[in-house]
Formats: structure tokens, C-alpha cells, sequence
């Protein structure tokens, strides 16, 4: 357990650093190390980590051949900053990306690399959109998360993100996810309806974006019917199809796109989070050539393309990307893990706990946010980081390294599992 003096470290944080942070008051200790699926604080307290950065390090903590390809290139002068200029990182990058993930799948699309947040490829993804298309609008979904930058914000549901924006958000108009009036509700049927209807009053719009499995909206994953519906819809529309997988995709899932299980070819595709390998700040969109009518610089930035993150995800490709060892791993691990989740709902309190998600991203429904406060508490003393999620925190977020062996695997179960029966 953790010791009184794990917490008189953070005078720091508490005094200079601003309101805004919440990752330090969730999990109030000053971490020192990392690897694989463990974190280590100040006091050699080890954590077992199913938060992995909020879905950037799929890999786990300092992958060691990563960290090797990255200390080699900063030891031999290699370019660390280069605006978009054209650099051997990011050619290999490019090529390897295209070779090991795109042409196998039968995909072509363009790179561009905007800032290095996945808000950034955000905006520039609706930017392009209503440029391509001349059109304004944005159809999202309840429960959707894709940022809080102005733009990103205006196609994010959930208020308290909204309401700190302090200026109305416009461009975009919400639609029900799939499953969000229930199950035997096809929300896809009423998006369709309400676009064919002139008077409906919703314009037909620039595009539609969304999540296969929303993050921070839930853990809420659309079926592949109700995604195939959708772009049989944008398809009849003219309306270009937005994949936002900056955190179910890099393999999250299983398959390398969160997507690629119902057969989708999106429009645009939006990457970040994971895309490193290892952490470090990159962001891609995806673009199918005939939407690419930028004019050079029209959309620019100081911090497009991270050289050292094009290293570090070159590395990753080569490792966990030319075979299907990674993606058979994570249906094999996903299993467990949602079975033995759903064994914790059913033995847990009399809360009605329910478990959803895909692969190996999953949510443990806890009902009220207060329970799942409590829990994640609870968790995080018998050390194990874990965060929440949803409209009220009430889903336990899973997100442990796709790269987590069995053993580390049951030791965070075990943590979580305790947690929910003493916090009934």
C-alpha cells in the first residue's frame, strides 16, 4: 500500500502549477520510471498501469528497442526540427507506413502532417472537410470526444468541456450514436431520414465524424452494421467520412484501424496518441488524394512532424506491424480481460456493473460516478492506475498496454477486483 509520504511531494504542483491539471490529483504521487505496464514514484512504489497515457503508449513505458532507434538518432545529429521540411525521418516514415499499413489493406491515401496533438489533426481534418466540399456544417454524435480547441470542441459533447470554451460553439449539429436510444433504435435510419427531409432543418453537411468505440464518451463501440449504414449514407450524400482513431486505433482494437472490422474506407482519417510508439507528441490525417486541395502553407504550423517521433514510430511499424502477432495478441488478451471484467460486474455489488468495449479497450459501467470514483480510488492505493470515463465518470476506462503479459494482466485485474468488492 502507499505511504503517507508519497503525498508530501506534490507542494510543487499544488502551488505553481496551474488548476487546469487533473491527471496529479487523480493519482496524487510524483512518478519517477516507467516500463513495460509499470510505473514507479518517487518513494520505488511500483503501479501497474491500464491507463497507458490515455491510449499513447500502446506499447507500454520505454519500449527498449524504440528507446534504442531514438538514442541513436539523437546521438548522431539527426534533424530534431524541420517545419515540414522534407527530412530522412520523416521519408522513412512515410514509406514504411505506406508499405507495412496502408497498401496490404488496399488503402492509398496522402499524409499530412499537421500539429503534434490529436485536437490539431482535428481541426485541420474539419477545416479540409468544409474546404473539399464547401460546405459548413459538421454532424457528430452524443457522447463524441474529439478535443478541446475551438473547432474540436464544437463537434465534442459533453458540456463541462463545452461550457469552458467561453464562446458558443457553431459548425456542427449532433446526431444519436449507435445504441443511444437503445437497442432496438437504428439512429442510423433517423440521421438518414432527417437528411433526405428538406425540412428537416438540418443542412446537408461537410462531413461526419466519429469513433468507432467512443473514448472518453463511455467505452461505447458502434456495431459494424451501424457503421457500414453510415457510410452508405455519406456515400449517397456527397458527405465525407471522418474516422477520429487517435485513441481506438494503432491497434487498440486488434486490427491496425479501428475501423477495418466493418470494412470502412474513411474519407479522411485522423491519427495521434499512439502513433510514436512511445509517447511523443506526433499527429497524422489521412487523406484520400481527391480532398487534397490545400495550397502550400494554407495550413501550417511551427511543430508539423516530430523527426525523433517519426524515428520512434518507424521503429514501432518494424516491430509490432510486418506480421499479425500483435493484433492476434490483443484478441487473445482482450478476451481475458473482458471476461474476467465481466466476472467482477457479476460478483460485484448490487450496482447493475456492465463491461463493453473492443480488444482491448473496455469499460466497466459502474453506474454513478460516485462508485466509480470510489473504486478507481481504491485501485489506485492498491496500486493500480486506472482512470474513468462517460457523461457522469461512471465507466472505468481500461486501456492496459497491448503489450502486457499474463501475469501483470491478473495482477491489475486482481487490484480492480478488490477495489470494486470493498467499495460496495
Amino acid at each position: 500500500m502507499l505511504q503517507e509520504s508519497s503525498f508530501n511531494s506534490l507542494f510543487a504542483f499544488e502551488n505553481l502549477e496551474s488548476n487546469v491539471r487533473s491527471y496529479s490529483r487523480t493519482f496524487p504521487v510524483v512518478f519517477r520510471k516507467a516500463a513495460g505496464a509499470i510505473l514507479e514514484d518517487e518513494n520505488g512504489f511500483e503501479f501497474v498501469d491500464f491507463l497507458s497515457g490515455a491510449g499513447a503508449l500502446n506499447y507500454g513505458h520505454n519500449d527498449p528497442d524504440l528507446i534504442s532507434d531514438a538514442v541513436k538518432y539523437l546521438t548522431s545529429n539527426g534533424i530534431m526540427h524541420g517545419l515540414d521540411m522534407a527530412t530522412s525521418a520523416k521519408r522513412e516514415f512515410m514509406e514504411y507506413f505506406d508499405a507495412i499499413i496502408l497498401r496490404p489493406r488496399g488503402l492509398r491515401y496522402k499524409f499530412q502532417f499537421p500539429g503534434p496533438t490529436g485536437a490539431n489533426a482535428v481541426e485541420a481534418a474539419l477545416k479540409l472537410a468544409r474546404k473539399a466540399t464547401g460546405r459548413h456544417s459538421i454532424i457528430s454524435f452524443t457522447n463524441g470526444f474529439h478535443g478541446v480547441s475551438l473547432g474540436a470542441l464544437a463537434v465534442t459533447g459533453n458540456r463541462y468541456y463545452r461550457e469552458a470554451g467561453g464562446l458558443p460553439t457553431v459548425g456542427a449539429v449532433f446526431m444519436p450514436y449507435d445504441g443511444y436510444l437503445g437497442a432496438d433504435n437504428d439512429t442510423s435510419e433517423y440521421l438518414d431520414r432527417v437528411l433526405a427531409d428538406a425540412s428537416s432543418g438540418v443542412d446537408l453537411p461537410a462531413a461526419i465524424i466519429l469513433e468507432t468505440v467512443q473514448g472518453e464518451g463511455g467505452i461505447n463501440p458502434a456495431s459494424k452494421d451501424w457503421l457500414q449504414a453510415l457510410q452508405r449514407l455519406c456515400r449517397k450524400n456527397s458527405i465525407l467520412l471522418i474516422v477520429d482513431d487517435i485513441q481506438a486505433g494503432c491497434g487498440r482494437t486488434g486490427n491496425f484501424f479501428s475501423f477495418e472490422f466493418a470494412d470502412l474506407s474513411p474519407d479522411i482519417i485522423v491519427l495521434s496518441k499512439s502513433l510514436s510508439g512511445c509517447g511523443l507528441p506526433m499527429s497524422l490525417l489521412l487523406l484520400k488524394p481527391e480532398l487534397d486541395v490545400w495550397r502550400p502553407g494554407e495550413h501550417n504550423g511551427t511543430f508539423r512532424g516530430n523527426n525523433l517521433a517519426f524515428v520512434t514510430g518507424t521503429a514501432a511499424l518494424r516491430k509490432f506491424w510486418t506480421n499479425e502477432n500483435l493484433s492476434e495478441g490483443v484478441a487473445k488478451t482482450g478476451h481475458i480481460l473482458s471476461e474476467r471484467l465481466r466476472q467482477v460486474a457479476q460478483s460485484g455489488p448490487d450496482h447493475g456493473l456492465s463491461v463493453r468495449g473492443r480488444g482491448m479497450m473496455l469499460g466497466l459501467d459502474c453506474g454513478t460516478g460516485k462508485l466509480a470514483e470510489r473504486i478507481v480510488r481504491k485501485a489506485f492505493e492498491g496500486g493500480l492506475v486506472v482512470e474513468r470515463c462517460g457523461a457522469e465518470d461512471q465507466v472505468i476506462k481500461l486501456l492496459p498496454p497491448l503489450t502486457i503479459d499474463g501475469q501483470m494482466l491478473q495482477r491489475g485485474l486482481d487490484i480492480l477486483a478488490h477495489s470494486v468488492h470493498v467499495s460496495a
